[in-house]
């Protein structure tokens, strides 16, 4: 369906690929439709499930669609891809493209899609500075970061100043001390000029599980109830107001007014990942 505007007024159209004839639950992102099925929200979402709970009716038609504030279409697609990839194979995505499902999956509550999400990214060659707060911004279990530590430590320069803003201060401090340690440990190693790349990588890991006490954590991993730092608690809901001219769909087509009433909102208060 073509997006068409009257008095510059956007109007809303389907999504050709995830606008789907036996879906049951339709969502309004931006300007666009999306019409799937309610059984992926519901399987592992506790705040969906909380959320349709709130107004059972609602979602069933495309004037009543659940519309998700704050969030793009594009993103949107990202999160339904994981459920409706046409592949038998799990094809290579890049990182920005996981990097989107981690967020919204932890924002919206679904465990084993962060799982999945951070799965993919041990597989994808992160630059350890960013790996690291990416992993701390959402909680995701630290002993996964090991080989990002280790790279800190081993390379020849120390961090740069702007790396060093981009981590916490005990993070910059823990990397410090490693380094230190390192050195010390292949200074007592017989090794001349020793430097932290000098240290047996066995000894090293030794003092980076000691720094950061990297034990694995499953609880911390599989949170489901858990926000990304910086971010509000559990969205609010709200109903918008109507419009001036309280018009709500087309008839002749099923499209809707992006102005029009739209009878719930996911406002979703989330600060964005840079990607």
């Amino acid at each position: 369906m073509a997006n068409h505007s009257q008095n510059g007024v956007s109007r809303v159209h389907h999504h050709p690929d995830y606008y789907l004839k036996d879906g049951n639950i339709t969502f309004l992102v931006e300007d666009t439709l999306f019409r799937v099925h309610r059984h992926f929200f519901e399987c592992e979402s506790q705040f969906f499930i909380k959320e349709f709970a709130k107004a059972p009716r609602d979602g069933t038609s495309d004037s009543s669609a659940f519309r998700l504030e704050q969030v793009t279409s594009a993103n949107f697609e990202k999160l339904l891809w994981v459920w409706y990839n046409r592949t038998y194979r799990r094809e290579r995505m890049p990182k920005d493209h996981w990097l989107v499902i981690l967020d919204l999956s932890t924002i919206w509550q679904f465990p084993e899609m962060k799982k999945l999400a951070v799965d993919e990214l041990q597989n994808i060659d992160i630059e350890p500075v960013e790996k690291i707060t990416t992993y701390d911004k959402y909680e995701i279990d630290k002993s996964l970061l090991l080989p990002a530590f280790k790279l800190l430590c081993k390379r020849p320069s120390r961090m740069s100043t702007e790396e060093g803003e981009q981590l916490k201060m005990h993070t910059v401090l823990g990397i410090h001390e490693a380094r230190e340690r390192a050195i010390r440990s292949a200074a007592e190693g017989g090794c001349r000029s020793p430097t932290s790349a000098d240290a047996d990588d066995e000894e090293l890991e030794r003092i980076l599980n000691d720094v950061f006490n990297l034990t694995p954590n499953m609880h911390t991993t599989n949170r489901q109830d858990t926000q990304p730092q910086g971010k509000k608690e559990v969205p609010i809901i709200k109903t918008p107001k109507s419009g001036a001219n309280g018009a709500t769909s087309n008839g002749a087509t099923g499209t809707s007014s992006a102005s029009g009433p739209v009878r719930k909102v996911f406002q979703l208060s989330m600060r964005c990942v840079a990607y």
